[in-house]
């Protein structure tokens, strides 16, 4: 046996292991990316343990449940017959041989990065690392976090003296680290999460090496850049692209109702251009837990390069301030039936951030709910997906659903989210006001619509 295979042998032993699916997967965060990616994992034979704090979630886990609408309780009970565990002991990790972390990076009350959740798990998972592990963050943050952030955690913190694999590394006293944006869309049904491709950038080639063969495992599709810095600025240029562009067309939807156009229309005219054009569609707001996050997250690294990313700050406002909009939209179209917002009866149909999906995150409809409520207005909600809503990080609404009848004793329904279920003629003709931001109801001619 010559050297270059003994110092390439625990490498492709892991790989090999992968092949054999005799490696165990450990999961931190069972959320709408974690279980998700568990599951694939556990379709592909894998040993997979998730881990979280939430004890609700283990309970319902453990009793083959599910809190994901999308998820069935028989996908769960089906990963539990084949082993699948879920835990909030944190000791478990010993066992694992690849770590992923899948935890929420929300904004603080400053718009800033709130890497709490990261910083965290770090420390939960260093006393229990263990030579030749492999750990993954997929969370959404800026570029540098996987290397200034939690590898500084994990090599301080760990029992053994262990240190980040760098270099060309594969040492007995080293563990691995790569970082790998989760794609997740939540209610997207078009596209196989296996056919999305994985994007993987290894702290050295080793780590990149192993994250392709374990990811490589489950999608069809490995991308691999040079660094996990690359990886994370994949992942915001993505979500940045589409805050951008949402910002832009939000903005012609503003001028072109001022116009008397309809930017609906527009956008399916530009469409028909086979190149050089993407459609993106206006609404009352950015939701879900990358969109409204990512660019503040750049923007806020930025200012280390001392650098301004106007264009990324300048498309935020646009989008933070249509909640805003659909307020002074809904105050003019019960101005223009000679009532008051403040005293007004408001349905406010739809609270998920987007149609179709159980998800609240940063969700547009919590900030227009809190907005009418300000000004004195009796908002009730309807959402097929919530039979109540209480309290976030960011609100503490406690309200119940509201059953969807009797809509003419409403001054205005207000449709935030176009859910598919929803009978938008039945909903025009018992209803006294609509205002719609989603254009809900196109082709609905009737002088009670009001699209903003």
């Amino acid at each position: 046996m010559n050297s270059s295979t003994v110092s390439a042998s625990p490498i492709e032993d892991f790989k090999h292991r992968v092949e054999l699916r005799q490696i165990k997967v450990g999961i931190i965060g069972l959320g709408y990316v974690g279980l998700p990616l568990a599951l694939l994992y556990i379709e592909q034979k894998f040993s997979v343990t998730g881990f979280d704090i939430d004890e609700r979630k283990i309970s319902t886990l453990r009793e083959g449940g599910s809190y994901i609408y999308r998820i069935e309780a028989a996908d769960i009970k089906q990963a539990r017959s084949q082993g699948f565990d879920a835990t909030s002991d944190y000791a478990r990790i010993q066992q694992m041989d690849v770590v992923i972390i899948c935890v929420p990076t929300p904004l603080n009350e400053y718009h800033e990065p709130d890497l709490s959740y990261i910083t965290n798990t770090a420390h939960a998972i260093a006393p229990n690392l263990r030579a030749g592990q492999l750990v993954v963050l997929e969370s959404t943050t800026y570029p540098g976090t996987t290397e200034e952030v939690l590898v500084p955690i994990l090599e301080k913190e760990n029992k053994a003296g262990l240190k980040a694999a760098r270099g060309e590394s594969s040492a007995d006293n080293s563990f691995f680290v790569a970082f790998s944006p989760e794609r997740e869309d939540p209610g997207n049904t078009t596209v196989a999460r296996r056919d999305i491709p994985k994007v993987v950038g290894g702290l050295n080639p080793n780590a990149s090496e192993i994250t392709a063969a374990v990811y490589g495992a489950i999608f069809n599709q490995v991308v691999r850049v040079s660094s996990p810095a690359a990886a994370e600025m994949t992942k915001l240029l993505e979500n940045i692209y589409r805050c951008v562009n949402i910002a832009l067309v939000n903005e012609l939807k503003m001028l072109s109702l001022r116009m008397g156009l309809d930017i609906w229309e527009v956008i399916a005219a530009a469409s028909t251009k086979p190149f050089g054009f993407h459609p993106f569609y206006p609404g009352p707001g950015l939701g879900g837990h990358c969109i409204p996050v990512d660019p503040f997250y750049l923007s806020w690294k930025a200012k280390e390069w001392d650098f301004r990313t106007r264009f990324i700050e300048l498309a935020g406002e646009i989008n933070t301030n249509m909640p805003y909009f659909v307020l002074e939209s809904v105050a003019k179209a019960l101005n223009q039936h000679k009532k008051s917002l403040n005293g007004s009866k408001v349905l406010v149909l739809g609270v998920a951030y987007k149609k179709d999906i159980d998800d609240l995150r940063e969700s547009p409809a919590l900030t227009i709910i809190e907005l009418l409520q300000k000004d004195g207005a009796e908002v009730s909600y309807h959402d097929p997906f919530f039979p109540v809503v209480g309290k976030g990080r960011k609100y503490d609404l406690q309200m119940k659903r509201t059953p969807l009848e009797n809509l003419a004793q409403y001054d205005c329904v207000l449709i935030v989210t176009d859910h598919s279920e929803y009978d938008y003629p039945w909903i025009v003709k018992e209803s006294q006001l609509v205002v719609d931001t989603r254009n809900a109801t196109r082709g609905i001619q009737d002088t009670k619509i009001v699209h903003c």
